[in-house]
């Protein structure tokens, strides 16, 4: 064999392994959004414990006063919600004031989480609301969340079961306007929440998912509480984790919520995907490489560029292309209808590229970007502030 056609085939033989096991996952991401929505039989039941909802805050961001106000409008007597920022002037507080004038009849508690002496800020914030919080079930959302009515009922059903520690949602992206910030809420309903539906189905959830986590007064304590997580960049995945090696049940609520992507231009949607990629690939390094074979697209096109005059390769390329984009409505809409996917699942085999940049991009360091600091993550998923 010529010496350039025994290097081509070294090429291939990876490149098609890869492309074969990107449209097994596509096809098991496809099945387990079908039995996500067979088991989603989301019923509020009469169960209605205590609840407290612990807020942190930093910042002005885009929807904000929307964000928050919708979780005044639940469909729930029996909860309070309490919020806390590291900065007293936070102008975010000023919101918060806003909605609490609007909304007298609700509960609210205001925390100082200044000077936080954790190297994860928003991990210190929830430490000091729970200190302060009057029930035992802990619900936990981002400021850049939105939801409905029904959330509390139908995040909290799950903890009737008394060995349920934590419930965690599935959520959709909404994107703003930026061509940016529409990939990435592609990536969030059709790429990150498929490997989550596939998980739920072939482990059961050893995780949780940050932009909503409930968790168990009692579970918190038997893993060390917000202090243990002090150091750790992936918060909500070690609060699942953890849990989970605990004995207690962690739940996936079939209940959807909304979660805004806040990056516009291209610097900022890369450097926050790029952020959780190194945190996840320091957090479990092992399910990081294989995220390899989630990206049928790109194998795709490089078998195609590698045989530019098959036949075989093209009709391989555009099959992967319709595969994977049914794949992603299958879980986009399917599961989260999210309208959003429906728009623009023209789309996904581009952000499958970007995605792919992004996930090569999560091996070339150990430093992230975090609001306006920049850290160093270490093994474990542990990480540190630079200084100076």
């Amino acid at each position: 064999m010529h010496p350039y056609h025994h290097a081509v085939l070294l090429l291939l033989l990876p490149l098609l392994a890869l492309w074969a096991g990107g449209v097994v996952t596509c096809l098991l991401g496809s099945w387990a959004a079908w039995a996500f929505r067979r088991n989603a039989a989301s019923r509020r039941g009469s169960f209605e414990p205590r609840v407290s909802l612990l807020k942190p805050l930093s910042g002005l961001e885009s929807g904000l006063e929307s964000n928050l106000e919708s979780f005044f409008r639940q469909d729930y007597s029996n909860f309070e919600i309490l919020f806390a920022a590291s900065d007293p002037a936070d102008p975010a507080l000023e919101v918060v004031a806003r909605l609490r004038t609007r909304y007298p009849h609700i509960a609210v508690k205001v925390v100082d989480a200044s000077a936080p002496s954790y190297a994860n800020h928003k991990v210190y914030s929830l430490g000091k609301m729970a200190a302060q919080a009057a029930a035992d079930i802990l619900v936990i959302s981002d400021s850049d969340v939105r939801v409905t009515p029904d959330y509390l009922p139908s995040l909290v059903t799950a903890f009737a079961d008394p060995g349920v520690g934590v419930s965690t949602c599935v959520y959709r992206g909404v994107p703003g306007r930026g061509i940016w910030s529409r990939l990435e809420a592609l990536a969030m309903s059709t790429e990150f929440m498929a490997g989550v539906l596939l998980a739920w189905k072939l482990e059961g959830m050893k995780f949780a998912l940050g932009p909503t986590m409930a968790v168990r007064r009692q579970c918190l304590e038997a893993i060390g509480g917000f202090a243990a997580m002090a150091d750790y960049l992936a918060d909500d995945f070690v609060l699942g984790k953890w849990a989970a090696q605990a004995g207690y049940k962690v739940v996936l609520s079939p209940h959807v919520i909304s979660h805004q992507v806040l990056g516009e231009d291209f610097r900022s949607c890369f450097l926050h995907r790029l952020r959780w990629a190194r945190s996840t690939r320091f957090s479990r390094p092992w399910g990081y490489i294989g995220q390899v074979f989630t990206y049928p697209v790109p194998a795709a096109l490089l078998l195609a560029a590698m045989q530019p005059h098959s036949a075989v390769m093209a009709a391989a390329l555009v099959s992967t292309i319709a595969l994977r984009c049914l794949a992603g409505l299958a879980v986009g809409w399917g599961v989260l209808r999210d309208r959003h996917v429906l728009r623009n699942w023209w789309l996904i085999p581009v952000q499958d590229l970007l995605s792919f940049a992004v996930w090569c991009g999560g091996f070339t360091g150990r430093y992230v970007q975090w609001r306006d600091t920049r850290y160093r993550v270490w093994r474990g998923g542990r990480f540190e502030p630079l200084r100076g």
